[in-house]
């Protein structure tokens, strides 16, 4: 059997899309974190964007951006996420082509200099919800999951982000997902999935939050020194 290395750095949304795909298949893989701010010389030698997610297969070859990792782990190793249909199948990748453009949308306010930035972040999370409110209708009316009782790739691409939508409403309540009752509850399915954390929940949410901060943003002061401390 192939060895598998997976290098992250602890937070990273599209690594963890990755893990998820893996431990979906229930693969055997290394998972190997490195320093943001200090990347060693051979994570930069088979790193060719010289980011994150890069897989390693049998030290051989390495793959690189999630969503090229997710078809490859997906094309290779059963059992397969995608749809058998190939329109439900298209239609699944045209939605985890979706999700550059939901990330910042959903999650940007993490980066917002002033308040004011923040509120323009945040006007921009009903849009991005509204769009999924009305794909899971189409696609699943009964859920759990994004084609309803089997769960996808999609799945897999969307439950970091909304994750971390649900630790950003812990920290300064956003109040908008309850307005959108398919999304809220495929996020509460995602995130009853043993397959979405690469860590336990409480100690990741730490994590984040310490993560989010130290970037010296305006949400920053919404997180407790104390909170941080204990991390």
């Amino acid at each position: 059997m192939a060895k598998y290395l997976l290098v992250s750095f602890k937070t990273c949304p599209w690594v963890q899309r990755a893990a998820i795909v893996l431990r979906e298949k229930n693969i055997e893989f290394e998972f190997r974190h490195i320093d943001r701010d200090n990347r060693p010389d051979w994570f930069l030698a088979i790193s060719p964007h010289k980011k994150v997610p890069v897989m390693s297969i049998d030290g051989k070859v390495s793959l690189f951006e999630s969503n090229a990792i997710a078809e490859y782990l997906d094309e290779t190793i059963a059992p397969r996420l995608h749809p058998d249909d190939p329109v439900q199948r298209a239609i699944n990748r045209a939605w985890t082509d979706y999700v550059p453009t939901f990330s910042d949308m959903v999650t940007g306010q993490a980066y917002a200099d002033d308040e004011a930035e923040y509120k323009a972040d945040v006007a921009k999370i009903p849009q991005a919800f509204e769009k999924l409110e009305g794909a899971l209708k189409a696609q699943s009316p009964q859920g759990p999951f994004f084609n309803g009782a089997k769960y996808s790739l999609v799945d897999a691409a969307y439950a970091p982000f909304l994750q971390r939508y649900v630790f950003l409403d812990r920290i300064k309540p956003l109040g908008v997902i309850e307005k959108f009752p398919r999304v809220k509850a495929w996020t509460e399915a995602l995130l009853k999935r043993p397959s979405t954390h690469s860590f336990p929940e409480a100690e990741f949410e730490q994590l984040y939050r310490l993560n989010v901060k130290l970037r010296k943003k305006y949400l920053s002061q919404f997180i407790a020194d104390v909170a941080v401390a204990a991390e």
